[in-house]
């Protein structure tokens, strides 16, 4: 699925499923709560920090879509286009530090 087939999938599920977008504002405590969530689990998971029983079963590919998810409709009931925006941040990315990561001696 490419990025443009995913922000359209989406706004079909919204539009059939959900009724209509949440506001920008909602959305974001929500993107906060699911990015909340992602990183509980890799703490556990990848942390020093030990599995609680309602951390159990999660699945981390489950709980990044769930952020992929958020940031889509954000971008939807924004009027991004997530492929475009993604295509000029890669574009800065790679005149900004085309040598800044390979330069730096704490990643060596």
């Amino acid at each position: 699925m490419t990025i443009e087939e995913a922000q359209q999938t989406v706004d079909n599920w919204i539009k059939a499923n959900g009724v209509r977008y949440f506001s920008e504002l909602t959305n974001m405590a929500i993107l906060t709560e699911e990015v909340g969530e992602v990183a509980r689990l890799i703490s556990r998971q990848y942390g020093e920090q030990s599995f609680k029983e309602s951390d159990k079963g999660k699945d981390l590919g489950d709980e990044l879509a769930d952020v992929l998810f958020v940031v889509i409709c954000l971008a939807n009931q924004t009027g991004i286009n997530l492929t475009e925006a993604l295509a000029r941040n890669l574009a800065k990315k790679n005149q900004r530090d085309s040598q800044r990561h390979k330069d730096n001696e704490k990643l060596k």
